[in-house]
């Protein structure tokens, strides 16, 4: 199937500011299952736009802008090939089959900034436990139950803006963005000792049918499993992720995984004003 993103931002300020450099990532990553056949990416005239590699091997756009200016726009035309992908094609090594598991000590030491668990008071989510030693059950079945029960007992709300609420917060609430809710299953996930990451990108979120939205950038988990790989989970919906999901970027924290990051200067009195719109349509 194939697939257009068509996305744009742009931030309006009532007095002219300068830039700092700007990182953008909201180019896909390199995914068998996901083929890009065309890229168009555009900012403010003039700027110098550089694109690397960062840790997490995520594709970043660097601008640098040497002018002041009342307006910065960000645009993206993607044109997309989408393979079918079932999000449960994997078979599991031996030892990792059934919960709770140990990873093995060579993953132990690649995975570690993975599973650092987030300092608070332990998250408990409400009719699930993590299985003890001693009562193992199959590790699919328990990760599949996770996400069905934070789908259920954290409702969506809709934030263009602001960082990702501490998870304790979000459980609290019952209530959050899909980068809280990411955020929130990553820390559930690491406190039982397995390797977690962040990721952000684009969700198409229908079959038949081109789907609009505005500003509609996604944010999912996903959680290694030997064997498999990395496996996401997307807790906003419920759903593993299969060929709709398209990241963009993934990392540990947050920060690792913000689509549009940088600031202007000098501050001022009031915020700028942000329009953003986001198109997935079928080509």
């Amino acid at each position: 199937m194939k697939l257009g993103v068509r996305y744009k931002t742009a931030y309006h300020y009532a007095t002219p500011v300068n830039f700092s450099i700007h990182e953008i990532r909201l180019f896909p990553r390199l995914e068998i299952s996901t083929r890009v056949h065309r890229l168009n990416f555009e900012t403010n005239a003039g700027a110098k736009v550089r694109f690397v590699r960062d840790v997490f091997d995520n594709c970043v756009a660097t601008c640098s802008f040497s002018a002041p200016a009342t307006e910065l726009r960000f645009q993206l035309e993607l044109d997309l090939a989408l393979e079918k992908k079932n999000p449960f094609d994997f078979v599991l090594r031996n030892e990792v089959v059934s919960m709770p598991f140990s990873y093995p000590a060579d993953l132990r030491r690649v995975l570690a900034p993975f599973r650092q668990k987030e300092a608070g008071p332990r998250l408990k989510i409400p009719r699930w436990e993590f299985p003890r030693r001693g009562a193992l059950r199959p590790t699919v079945t328990v990760l599949v139950e996770l996400n069905k029960r934070l789908h259920e007992c954290v409702g969506y709300e809709r934030r263009d803006e602001g960082p990702a609420l501490p998870p304790a917060k979000t459980l609290r609430l019952g209530r959050g963005a899909c980068r809280d809710v990411a955020l929130l299953l990553a820390a559930i996930l690491r406190q039982h000792g397995l390797a977690a990451r962040l990721t952000s990108g684009y969700l198409r979120e229908a079959e038949t049918e081109s789907r609009r939205a505005e500003g509609s950038l996604h944010a999912w988990t996903e959680v290694y499993l030997p064997g498999a790989g990395w496996v996401g989970m997307d807790a906003t919906n419920g759903i593993f992720a299969n060929h709709n999901f398209i990241a963009a970027a993934v990392g540990i924290i947050p920060a690792d995984v913000t689509p549009i990051d940088g600031s202007f200067y000098p501050r001022q009195a009031s915020a700028p004003q942000m329009t953003s719109r986001l198109e997935l349509v079928s080509l």
